[in-house]
Formats: C-alpha cells, structure tokens, sequence
C-alpha cells in the first residue's frame, strides 16, 4: 500500500496522504464497505463478514439532586438497561456534589432503535423507577432537568458462537496495513477496554514490522490495490 485517497471532504480537492505505515481504526461495519475488491477474497478480509455490528442507544439525564454515590460502571437489574453510571462521581467533566448525571446503554436496542426519543427516555425513566424508587415516589420525587439520547445503529459486533475465531489480527496480510479496533484479536470482548488494549497491540504489530523491515514490502506491492478517487481508497 504506497498512499491512501482523501476525495472531496467539505468540498476540498482531494488528495493522496503517503506514510509507512497505515491504521484503520474504524468499527468493522463501515470498515467492511471500503476494503478494495483485491483484498477481498483473501481470508482475512472475508472473515469479516461473519462480525456484525448491533444497534446501541445510549441516555444521558441530568437530575435536579443526587441518585448515588457510586463511583463506578454498575450492571442493571433492567432487562432494558444493561448497565450504567453516575457520571457526577466517575468523571472529573461532569462532577456535581448535589445533581446526578446517569449515562445508561439502552440494550439490546433491536426493537427500539426506530422508535421516538420521546418514548426511549419514558422507558428509561419507567425503569430508573424501579432501579431508585426511594428517589421516584412519595411527594418528593427527583425530577429530569434533561436528556440527550444518542442512537448507533451499528455499533459493536454481535458476540454469537464461532465469532471470536473471525476477529482478525492487528497485522494484516497487507505488510504495510493494519486494525485497531475492539473487533480485532485481544482479550477483551467488544468494548472500550478492548479498543484500547488493540490500539496498543497495533502499535506493537507496527514496530514489530518496522523491526523486521517489512514495512517497505507493502509499498512495493501497492499494485496490488485498487485507487477509489470518488472517496478513502487505498492505492
């Protein structure tokens, strides 16, 4: 691979970024559209059609007082939470003292991705009722200051049987390009951890080749790819 095309964003004139060494950092679904027609049948690429992504809706609400003194990611006894956390105690962003802020995962969010956020946040707050209920009743119930609900239709991939022997490593076959992501091989399922812990085993996949003087062999071989000039495309 000897550059990569960056086509029209923003109405700029496209142009070919040239490096060593190349890393797509992408989640797998969109990552799966661009991979050129060359690479495709090889198994490590085609592999990746197994790994599917699941839509994810995440709510954050900010309360007029204090739900919790937990300062960590707590699981839910919700069969619509999954798992969530007072943002107030766990991040220096959204410290408060006196109003909590919870960041909830809505999941699996299949049968509610196309639904209003309207409805999303009475579903949450039907639950959160049931989670806190010494805050939500009697006369003096903690009231919802806002909400924000952020929906990913696609997000991390479905962890079915057979899936983890599709993950791919982060050095592909293409000497000179390789994956960061929490799809690829680590120890940890798809998570953030785990898109961390790939981005270190990236790093290491690249000195590992940059060591080894492999590097250059991947662009030698960039006949090999297929230019896109419409879009990112390899060349």
């Amino acid at each position: 691979m000897s550059g990569f095309r960056v086509g029209g964003i923003k109405g700029k004139q496209g142009y070919t970024l040239r490096a060593d060494a190349y890393v797509s950092a992408m989640p797998v679904d969109p990552f799966k559209l661009l991979i050129p027609e060359p690479w495709k049948p090889l198994p490590y690429f085609s592999k990746l059609d197994g790994l599917n992504g699941v839509p994810v809706i995440n709510i954050h609400l900010w309360f007029d007082r204090k739900l919790t003194e937990i300062d960590h990611l707590l699981f839910s006894r919700s069969p619509l939470l999954s798992v969530y956390a007072d943002m107030s105690n766990t991040c220096r962003e959204y410290a408060d003292p006196d109003r909590s802020m919870l960041e909830l995962v809505f999941a699996p969010a299949k049968d509610w991705i196309g639904r209003s956020d309207d409805a999303i946040i009475a579903a949450t707050m039907d639950e959160l009722k049931r989670l806190f209920p010494m805050h939500f009743s009697g006369e003096d119930k903690a009231s919802l200051r806002k909400a924000i609900v952020v929906k990913t239709p696609m997000s991390v991939y479905k962890t079915v049987p057979g899936c983890q022997q599709l993950r791919p490593d982060q050095a592909s076959p293409i000497a000179n390009f390789f994956l960061a992501g929490c799809y690829t091989m680590q120890r940890y399922l798809a998570s953030m951890e785990g898109a961390v812990l790939s981005g270190k085993q990236c790093a290491a996949a690249i000195n590992a080749a940059l060591a080894a003087g492999t590097l250059a062999e991947g662009t030698e071989a960039a006949a090999d790819a297929v230019a896109d000039p419409s879009g990112l495309a390899p060349v």
